[in-house]
């Protein structure tokens, strides 16, 4: 007990090591490079120097939002695979991402339409129920659809009939501010101000903590329903609970960042390897670090990597996390056909 004790701390404390390290390299990284001794000068003394306002007014923003946001996602990925039983459920595969995505579109165009900009809480909420009613939706499919490979594939063509949707009303939009909606559709951190972030913030850990004292009837759910009606857990609770906190933290990315794809899928089967084990105690914060760590990663290289031209972080993500999401099909459909 006491060396699994020792094995989780060092593994925590490296990502945690990697994390930080990452988070200055990010600073330091951009169109303008900045170095270490810069960066801390800047910060002790805050001045009118243009490295001051590219820190404060642009990086920072956006590595913590890359932070928060991408460990609510892997978390959220992580919910959704306790609640479907299986390891390739996410809220970007199954079209739970690009319903948010819809919404917070159409609730956009129709505000700016009436002469109106849209809040940040408008922005969640109109996330939030677009999340709500697609996974509704799957769920209804899930009842008709018990093969879980098959269920994806309707997922993901909900993703795109959503995606599809949002496009034409992007391409058709007459206010000029509808332009930014195009990045925002695609999966970017860029234009992210503090504002957004304290409300991200806010939003995402009241929930994250919600998920982590929730760690024990989601442990004993996951060894079965009839094992946690046994030990006394409420089954009804803990599948709403499971809905409800998956759909607020999708949401809050989506409408934020736009869908990002695959690291709510990819990163909890990552972490599982990672920590050899599925208890939630130790997968939620795990999957929290390590969905931060590389959604920072991967929107560093969005940025930087053919700067000054910006790529879409969903981009990045897919090419970097799709091969993951691959193996898992595949390994899955071999230990189906070992088990017949």
């Amino acid at each position: 007990m006491e060396n699994k004790k020792r094995y989780y701390v060092i593994k925590f404390l490296v990502m945690t090591i990697l994390l930080l390290t990452l988070f200055v390299l990010s600073i330091g990284m951009g169109s303008a490079d900045i170095t270490v001794s810069q960066i801390i000068k800047n910060l002790l003394h805050p001045g009118d120097d243009y490295l001051y306002k590219i820190i404060i007014s642009i990086r920072l923003p956006r590595i913590l939002a890359a932070i928060i946001l991408g460990g609510a996602l892997s978390t959220s990925g992580f919910l959704l695979q306790v609640f479907f039983g299986n390891p390739i459920a996410g809220p970007y595969v199954l079209g739970i991402s690009s319903g948010a995505k819809l919404l917070v579109a159409i609730s956009m165009v129709f505000l700016l339409g009436q002469g109106r900009v849209m809040s940040s809480i408008g922005m969640v909420f109109s996330a939030f129920i677009g999340s709500l009613l697609s996974m509704c939706l799957v769920m209804l499919l899930a009842n008709k659809v018990r093969n879980m490979s098959l269920l994806v594939v309707c997922g993901v063509m909900i993703g795109y009939i959503c995606s599809a949707i949002t496009e034409f009303i992007i391409a058709f939009a007459d206010d000029s501010n509808i332009v930014n909606l195009h990045n925002w559709s695609l999966g970017s951190f860029s234009g992210i101000s503090w504002e957004h972030v304290f409300i991200s913030s806010v939003i995402i850990f009241a929930t994250f903590f919600l998920t982590f004292y929730m760690s024990k009837p989601i442990s004993a759910y996951q060894l079965g329903e009839n094992y946690a009606r046994n030990m006394g857990v409420n089954i009804k609770a803990v599948r709403i609970a499971l809905i409800m906190l998956s759909s607020i933290l999708s949401a809050t990315v989506t409408a934020f960042a736009g869908p990002i794809s695959f690291v709510g899928i990819a990163v909890p089967h990552i972490m599982r390897g990672l920590m050899r084990t599925a208890k939630p105690i130790v997968m939620i914060p795990a999957c929290f670090i390590g969905g931060a760590v590389i959604t920072l990663f991967c929107d560093n290289i969005a940025r930087t990597a053919f700067a000054p031209t910006e790529l879409s972080i969903s981009a990045v993500t897919a090419v970097g996390l799709a091969p993951v999401v691959i193996y898992l099909l595949v390994k899955r459909k071999e230990a189906s056909h070992g088990a017949n």
